[in-house]
């Protein structure tokens, strides 16, 4: 009994002892917690606090809407519509999975447009997301061991069968489109999901549903409105859809757009896109250390861009467009021999100032889809389409001649044709006789204009059937005296591009003496447009110009606001010519449209109809043209038919050029006038049609005029 007690007594003394150890560890165990505890509370504390509160500010900027242009008088040219738009502003550390899951959420609330939206690739993605571990495993990894990841992927995305995401049904086609919107979307940088045809119901539903829509925002856009429809739609230009191209991204983010900003891709949005762009509202984010926005602040206001105020007459414009048009349908049906015939061309301008008052270019589409037109508006050929003027050209080679002195102002020279040898005989369209400077641009001499080519090149006299000599250098002294009214150079128009003109090729002497007729190189119907207005100038060549006036963007009811800048005339260099001579061409184009003899006199002064009041002055043309078929055929019964010229002719206020290439040679006129002299008559006629409308009403001056009201108050 006693050792059984004793080995009780023991067994309880052992517990306690192992309870006491257990304790003590874990007394330990708490006070190096409590200790380190401490450390951190007392060393770091301060710093752990910062790190839990710490957020991180960071700037963006939103872009604005573009400014407006007008036309001469105020008329609101392309304006801005305002949208409704949902957009994606992605927080840092956001994945393709985390994209996908908000897209699925978001289709539950609006509807988006796939059908041309969608490529295969998309598609690809879209399953590679939904199997990612299937599709990773298709890939041999030791394969894959030597490839960079952007490879791998492309192996993952090229074993996915398009039978395997050719069923998609269209609510999963809608997902991959906004998913592949959220995708282009750059941190801080709100990107457009949906601005086109966005409902009212889905702006308040997306807007109440923010919360569960990490990004999402609903907010305002806008699109260009062309008030005017087509009228200057040509010249106007274009802006990007949502994204800057990537041809120019580098440039344009060096200037501080944004990736998905808006940009002038054509015509004047994109000449004057550092005007129109506007100033971006710069907004400052706040964001926690799980990248959530937790503040805003606007810390710029923004303005939306200056106002263009152009130089055209949009009325005047209508009335050119529509008198292009109508002339251009009429001559094409008119006969079969016209079957190559598509465009007419027309330029018309201040020419004290080189204000482009009106521009036309009218296309005639033989074959029209069902979505075409028949005549569609081709207004920028004016800048780009180039042809062999013929005889309107002539101005500038009888000044050329008179400069040199190879001719001089009272000499006769006899009209007829000309027999060279190594060269088709050289003739006017009849035998005219004795013709001088003056008679020559008045019945358009052919044979004149062949005297000076041929006296130029080092032949004095003319011998029949004699070979002609050529000086070296010739030609080049050609193109100097041509280069002077703007004949084969740029004009210098405020416009992304703009065709110099061809310059013939082999300059031999039969060439250089088509030269002279306007029958070897070729120009753009606003090359001749400066050459007339250099003329009607007294020989100071100005340069060209669409842009009146930069307008402040108006304020409350005003229609413009102050002036910031305006176009001040620029003259690009004066002929190096005698006054005397000036003035003879000048009489000779007078002559040419009032002269008994001229060769426009029939259709400004006609004997049994209205003559006209405003005392035109000018040239016909007409070169021989020839087309290279599709077929590979050259047909060569065609003329380029023009006309240049100015009024009133002792005082011009509009001057204006008129091209219409590829008529059908030799077609029955039936009593009626070639189409380059009705569409002279016709824009002339619509021009002081105007004028005289606007002084009976007393609306006689442009908008630099009327509204200095605005000016004073900005």
């Amino acid at each position: 009994m006693g050792n059984k007690k004793n080995n009780e007594r023991k067994k309880k003394t052992h517990l306690p002892f192992r309870l006491n150890v257990l304790f003590f560890i874990i007394f330990l165990l708490f006070a190096s917690l409590i200790l380190q505890l401490g450390v951190v509370q007392i060393l770091n504390g301060e710093e752990a606090q910062e790190e839990i509160d710490k957020t991180e500010n960071q700037t963006t900027a939103l872009p604005v809407p573009r400014g407006k242009m007008y036309d001469r008088y105020g008329r609101l040219l392309v304006d801005n519509q305002s949208l409704y738009s949902i957009t994606y502003t992605p927080p840092k550390g956001v994945q393709a999975e985390d994209r996908l899951d908000l897209a699925k959420k978001l289709s539950q609330y609006i509807d988006k447009e796939f059908e041309d939206e969608l490529r295969l690739r998309d598609l690809k993605e879209y399953f590679y997301l939904e199997n990612q571990k299937e599709v990773q495993n298709r890939i041999d990894q030791e394969e894959a061991e030597d490839l960079e990841p952007g490879e791998v992927y492309q192996l993952e995305l090229d074993s996915i069968k398009e039978s395997e995401v050719n069923d998609y049904d269209n609510q999963t086609k809608e997902v991959i489109a906004i998913k592949k919107e959220l995708d282009k979307a750059y941190a801080l940088s709100p990107q457009i999901v949906k601005n086109e045809n966005v409902t009212q119901k889905e702006y308040a539903v997306v807007g109440e549903h923010l919360n569960e829509l990490p990004g999402i925002d609903v907010t305002s856009d806008w699109k260009r409105e062309y008030p005017m429809g087509d009228t200057l739609s040509s010249f106007l230009g274009g802006i990007t859809d949502r994204s800057i191209p990537r041809s120019k991204m580098e440039y344009y983010l060096s200037l501080g757009y944004s990736r998905s900003d808006r940009v002038g891709n054509s015509g004047l949005e994109e000449e004057y896109e550092d005007v129109l762009r506007g100033t971006k509202e710069k907004v400052q984010y706040t964001t926690d250390s799980d990248n959530n926005i937790v503040d805003t602040e606007v810390i710029r206001e923004g303005e939306r861009g200056d106002d263009l105020v152009l130089t055209f007459d949009s009325e005047l414009q209508k009335r050119v467009n529509e008198i292009v048009r109508t002339e251009l349908t009429k001559e094409v049906q008119r006969s079969y021999k016209n079957r190559h015939m598509e465009d007419a061309l027309v330029v018309m301008s201040d020419p004290q100032t080189g204000e482009i008052l009106a521009a036309s270019g009218m296309h005639y589409n033989r074959d029209p889809d069902e979505d075409e037109q028949r005549v569609s508006n081709v207004s920028h050929k004016v800048l780009y389409d180039q042809y062999p003027p013929g005889s309107a050209i002539k101005g500038a080679s009888v000044l050329t001649g008179l400069h040199t002195g190879v001719v001089s102002p009272g000499e006769y020279i006899y009209d007829r044709p000309l027999n060279i040898k190594g060269t088709e005989t050289k003739s006017s369209y009849s035998q005219l006789g004795s013709v001088n400077a003056l008679s020559a641009l008045e019945r358009s001499s052919n044979v004149y204009m062949f005297f000076i080519a041929m006296r130029m090149m080092g032949n004095p006299t003319f011998q029949e059937n004699a070979p002609l000599s050529l000086e070296p250098g010739t030609f080049q002294r050609m193109l100097k005296h041509f280069h002077q009214f703007g004949l084969g150079v740029e004009t210098g128009i405020d416009y992304p591009y703009e065709a110099p003109g061809v310059q013939g090729s082999n300059p031999g002497p039969g060439n250089l003496m088509d030269f002279m007729i306007g029958q070897y190189s070729s120009y753009t119907p606003m090359q001749l447009n400066q050459y007339v207005t250099t003329i009607a100038n007294d020989g100071y060549r100005v340069r060209p110009h669409f842009m009146k006036e930069v307008r402040q963007p108006s304020k409350g009811d005003k229609k413009l606001g102050p002036v910031n800048s305006s176009f001040n005339t620029d003259v690009m260099n004066r002929v190096v010519m005698s006054n005397q001579y000036i003035d003879l061409v000048q009489n000779g184009f007078r002559q040419a449209f009032q002269g008994s003899q001229g060769t426009a006199t029939s259709t400004f002064y006609p004997t049994n109809g209205e003559n006209v009041s405003y005392s035109p002055a000018g040239k016909t043309g007409t070169a021989e043209a020839s087309k290279l078929l599709d077929n590979g055929e050259l047909f060569t019964e065609l003329e380029n038919l023009t006309l240049v010229g100015y009024a009133p002719h002792d005082d011009p206020e509009v001057a204006f050029s008129v091209m219409v290439p590829y008529v059908g040679k030799d077609l029955p006129m039936g009593g009626d006038k070639a189409i380059n002299l009705r569409i002279g008559r016709q824009i002339l006629d619509a021009y002081f049609e105007l004028k005289e409308e606007r002084e009976e009403s007393g609306v006689d001056s442009d908008v630099t005029g009327s509204n200095n009201a605005n000016n004073e108050d900005g």
